[in-house]
């Protein structure tokens, strides 16, 4: 059975950090996961974060600076450092990974920034 699970979200003052973290399962590694993706409410899922083919990591302008993303492979788990969340950031978060052509997703977790 595949699966990635997101977990780490939560309510956040503006200005505060919270770290997501992707588990990867079955058939699925950790080096599959490609990226971290969100989804706000009334708007399309976009991709935050990236890893690139060479092992670095590719941002959206909007996260450049404030989120890493990251891997442990001997744990199976992909990471989201997040810094300095804004009101902006609300959204709920996806992993997503591929394998072989097919695509898989997370079921998100929720990261709701307000004061």
């Amino acid at each position: 059975q595949v699966q990635l699970v997101e977990s780490g979200g939560g309510l956040v003052q503006p200005g505060g950090s919270l770290r997501l973290t992707c588990e990867a399962s079955g058939i699925i590694r950790s080096f599959n996961v490609e990226a971290w993706y969100r989804q706000a409410p009334g708007k399309d899922r976009e991709v935050v974060a990236r890893f690139t083919p060479a092992g670095s990591a590719n941002y959206d302008d909007s996260v450049k600076g404030r989120f890493f993303i990251s891997r442990d492979s001997a744990k199976n788990l992909v990471y989201l450092q997040m810094n300095s969340l804004s009101p902006e950031d609300t959204a709920v978060y996806y992993c997503f990974a591929r394998r072989f052509g097919a695509v898989y997703w997370g079921q998100g977790t929720q990261v709701t920034v307000s004061s």
